[in-house]
């Protein structure tokens, strides 16, 4: 089963639960999926790689308010946020841990012979789309500076 049936099976469930905070962040899910989808053209199927990307970015959205909201001392607008963000990521796959994702940073650096700072661009490159959906991109970006630096 696709990703995208997956949503629309939990949205479906939810809907029957009366689940509100599931309904919104799915809704939400699938608002963004049909405007990718609608943004290249045609009604084509997106691949897994960019549907996971979607997953990827409304979970950021929605921990990155949450962290504005908590900030500014508003825990009821904080907490209805990561509620949504962890509905949102139960989709996506397991995240791997920073030893991992440094297992992946060092063994891409050596097969590209990256040397500093200025080869940066195509480790990144490279490990963000081995780790699609499994990283984020702002630790692999850290541990990559770390690395080569």
């Amino acid at each position: 089963m696709s990703l995208q049936q997956n949503i629309m099976s939990a949205l479906k469930s939810a809907m029957k639960a009366k689940d509100q905070t599931v309904l919104t962040a799915l809704r939400a899910v699938k608002s963004a999926i049909l405007l990718a989808q609608t943004e290249s053209g045609a009604k084509e199927e997106l691949t897994e790689e960019q549907e996971l990307k979607i997953l990827q970015k409304q979970v950021k959205q929605r921990r990155d308010s949450a962290a504005i909201y908590l900030e500014q001392g508003r825990e009821d607008l904080a907490t209805p946020e990561l509620a949504e963000a962890d509905v949102i990521a139960q989709f996506l796959p397991e995240a791997l841990s920073d030893e991992e994702i440094e297992k992946v940073v060092v063994m891409t650096i050596d097969n590209i012979g990256a040397e500093g700072m200025k080869d940066m661009g195509r480790v990144m490159g490279i490990v963000s789309k081995e780790l699609a959906g499994q990283a984020d991109g702002k630790t692999i970006s850290n541990i990559v500076r770390q690395k080569l630096s």
